[in-house]
């Protein structure tokens, strides 16, 4: 998808971010890493309209954020809270603040928002470098899913009522591990097209990428209630140590 920036997400999608992707599992989110960080410095990349890290702020934790998308950081910034946190406006996979961080957290699938893996292994690296010794990086992402793919394409019905109908198309390159996905909404007020690339990777990949910039796996749950991993999980919380 041509054009597709770090800032352009947030330019679709702010205004309605809050109420259109909230994913119900904030306040298990926010538990699980408060419990890891403890008293640690914390860095959250792809920081977004605050979710999670005003959450964190507001428990006393010292918490900074990294985000591409000066829209998203306008809406964090009317919230509660949200003028005091620290945010540096830029690609999460640069990881451009100063450290060091004891820990470092990317969730809701964001890795997958950077498009090749060039770009994911670049990340890893950065957020090892600006990691303490014995520091951790948890990242969220869900296990790939095929299902539904006919010759690299599918199409779902995400909503319809009577005067509105929202449609996911999206197309499936498996060589470079992409999903391209338009979410087509079309409501009395017109048509309004929301795009999204999206480079997924196995755990194993992400595993390996973790390896090659000094980190360990030293943890994985198959959802934020911590429970097991499986052939059966649709989505992985893992832990990774330098």
């Amino acid at each position: 998808m041509d054009g597709f920036t770090a800032s352009t997400f947030g330019e679709l999608n702010a205004d309605e971010y809050d109420d259109l992707h909230d994913p119900g599992t904030t306040e298990q989110t926010v538990r699980m890493i408060s419990e890891i960080a403890g008293n640690g410095r914390i860095l959250e990349l792809a920081i977004g309209t605050g979710r999670i890290a005003l959450p964190l702020a507001a428990m006393g934790h010292d918490i900074s954020g990294i985000e591409g998308s000066p829209d998203m950081v306008a809406k964090l910034r009317e919230k509660p809270g949200g003028e005091a946190l620290r945010v540096e406006i830029g690609d999460f996979a640069d990881v451009g603040i100063e450290g060091p961080f004891d820990h470092v957290f990317l969730v809701f699938n964001t890795l997958f928002n950077l498009q090749s893996q060039e770009d994911q292994i670049r990340c890893f690296a950065n957020v090892a470098e600006r990691l303490s010794e014995g520091g951790t990086f948890l990242v969220e992402t869900f296990v790939p899913d095929l299902t539904g793919f006919s010759d690299g394409q599918r199409v779902q019905t995400k909503r319809l009522d009577r005067s509105s109908v929202w449609i996911e198309a999206a197309l499936h390159d498996p060589v470079r591990q992409l999903f391209e996905f338009q979410r087509i909404r079309i409501t009395p007020d017109g048509t309004k097209l929301v795009p999204l690339p999206m480079r997924y990777a196995w755990p194993a990949e992400i595993d390996l990428m973790a390896r090659l910039a000094g980190l360990t796996l030293v943890e994985r749950w198959g959802g934020w209630d911590r429970q097991p991993f499986d052939g059966s999980s649709r989505m992985h919380i893992s832990i990774y140590r330098k």
